[in-house]
This record gives C-alpha cells, structure tokens and sequence, in this order.
C-alpha cells in the first residue's frame, strides 16, 4: 500500500486557498430531534449562505430534496445529489491532499458514525469516495476510523488532536497510540502530532479537536479558555493550554497560544450544548464564525477575530440550532484546496 507521504501529498492548512466548501442537507431526524429538521435545514442555509460570499459551495443532497435545496439556499450552492444518512461533511466527506505539483487527492477513512453512536452510517461510509471521484482527485483508502473534526493541520507537518477521541476504544482499539500516529503521519503528510488530552464534556463525538484548538496560522492556535472555576471543562481547558504552551511544531518552534472565553452554559431540552468559537469555517477571504446569544460574549469573540485574521472579512451567525445537532459550523463544512 502507497500511502499519501509516500507519494508526495500533505493536507494543506485551512488557510490555503479553496476551490469550494463541501456541505450536506440535514435529514437525519434523530440528530435533529431537539430542533427539527425544518430549523435545522434553515441554520444550514445560513452558513451556506455566509460561505458562498468567500468560496464555491457544494451541497450533497438526498434524491428527491433538491428543490427545498434551492427554496432554501437560491443560488448560494451548486447542488450534488447523493443518498446520504447525516449531514456533517467534515467527518464523513473526504480529506483533501495536494501534491507539490499542485495535484489533488483525497483520503477515505473509515466511518463508523463516531465510535457507533448512531446506527445508521452506510450511506456516510461511500461519501468521501463520492466525493473524491466527482472532483477526480487521486484515491487514498486509509485503514482507520477517523473524523475529520478529530485533527487539526498546520499544512507544515504538525497535526494536533486527543487522545480522548483518537485512543478511544470505539474507534481503532487495535492500535496503540504510537500506530495511530503512525498512520496520521502517513495519510496526513505530516512529521509530528501535539497530543491534547481531552475535549468538552458532553461532547458526543468523544472529544473533537475542532471544539477546543485550532493553527490559525504556522505557530499559533487559538484555543478555548474559561474563566468559570465552577465550570465543568474549567480544569481540562487548563490543562490543554498547559500542554500547548510547551508544546513545539514540526520545525522546533514554540507556540504562540491565543486563547477565547467558552461561552456560558447554554442548554436544550436540559442538555448543555458544546458550545465553541473555535468551532468556525475559514473561506478565502472570509471567516464564518458563531454567535449563541451571549451578546459579552460574542462580540468579544468577534473582535478578538478582527485581531487575528485582519485580511479577512468576518461574518458571524446565529449557530445555535447547527450546534443543537451535536457540532458546529466546522463540522458541517469541508474546504477542498485549489489544486491543477
């Protein structure tokens, strides 16, 4: 098996230039249940919406909902249809690669609705190959399960992601730490792994990276912080920006570590939600972030990224209802980069 290192590819960050965001229409009802398929499809369109000011968006839809596609979103995406069981891109579409001749290739990990949580995934299991396919890229099956949501890249050989989501037992219990890695490096074109310990609490995907940190540029994160002492992720935020603090890059370099207020406890149907800023969409000259209500909160989550992203313009939506499914405006979307 020739594996994307081997043949010269790497997952660019998420600040290289994208030829589109690929997204899918809600229409799993039990993911749904708290709000209802008709918000959830509304929320949807929004970010789609807010995307396709920066980038191309591409909308997987079940055969037979095209048409509510195009009430709800206009002329906003280009519409793929495709039998589908969920609806977060991010983890079931696939990863794009470049070479360095600029050429495209995708990753097709194996999907198992996030360690089985919900019973059917067979039609999210053919996503990424789909996709893939339709954008003619090179095909790479990889032999792990793995959510995109679960890793975050530099584009400069250093991936970062938990242990309480890669090492858990419902996802590859065959392996130990040192093989998944392995594998990461492989597949991911990458040379080091910064190893955080734990994501949210409550957070069903068993700890996504994409809730808690992300690079935001070679050398830095922006990471989740709370100053609520009382809060049950008080004590493993901490501990995360312990690590990332000494933590260094592929290159040997240390990291700068910015750090954003978790918003208060905001709860559904007496389920706190895992709410995040972290948890955004980077277009090309844009940046589609979350608002919760928290109005504080929100607009100094707005104006810290005025700060750190100066170039791009950002937009930031009501993203409650996507966040009431379970993830948040980056789980749902899947950059694909300009490639030849």
């Amino acid at each position: 098996m020739i594996t994307p290192r081997q043949a010269g590819y790497y997952m660019p960050a998420e600040w290289y230039p994208h030829a589109a965001c690929w997204m899918a229409w809600p229409r799993h009802l039990q993911t749904w249940s708290a709000i209802g398929l008709e918000r959830a499809r509304k929320a949807y369109a929004k970010v789609a919406k807010a995307i396709s000011q920066y980038e191309p968006v591409m909308m997987l839809v079940q055969p037979g909902e095209e048409a509510q596609v195009a009430e709800y979103c206009n002329d906003s995406v280009r519409i793929i249809t495709l039998p589908l069981d969920d609806s977060w891109t991010r983890d079931t579409g696939a990863t794009f690669l470049l070479n360095h001749q600029y050429e495209l290739a995708g990753i097709d990990w194996i999907h198992n609705a996030w360690g089985g949580n919900y019973p059917e995934y067979e039609l999210d299991q053919e996503i990424a190959k789909a996709l893939i396919h339709y954008t003619e890229a090179r095909y790479f099956k990889a032999p792990l399960v793995m959510e995109g949501g679960s890793f975050h890249v530099d584009g400069e050989g250093t991936v970062l992601t938990t242990r309480e989501c890669l090492l858990n037992k419902n996802r590859n219990p065959q392996l130990s730490q040192h093989q998944i890695e392995s594998y990461l490096h492989e597949f991911l074109g990458a040379e080091h792994t910064i190893w955080l310990n734990r994501g949210l609490i409550g957070d069903e995907t068993d700890g996504h990276i994409d809730e808690i940190a992300c690079f935001i540029e070679p050398a830095k994160v922006l990471a989740l912080t709370t100053s609520d002492k009382t809060d049950v992720n008080y004590y493993l935020l901490q501990e995360n920006l312990e690590i990332l603090k000494t933590a260094r890059d592929a290159r040997g370099r240390q990291l700068e570590v910015v750090t954003v207020e978790q918003p208060p406890a905001t709860f559904m149907n007496e389920e706190r939600l895992t709410l995040s800023y972290i948890n955004f969409y980077r277009a090309n000259q844009g940046i589609v972030m979350p608002s919760f209500g928290h109005a504080s909160y929100d607009e100094a989550a707005f104006v810290l990224f005025k700060q750190l992203f100066p170039t791009c313009r950002i937009s930031q939506i009501d993203a409650l209802d996507v966040f009431a499914g379970g993830g948040g405006i980056h789980c749902i979307t899947q950059q694909q980069p300009v490639s030849r």
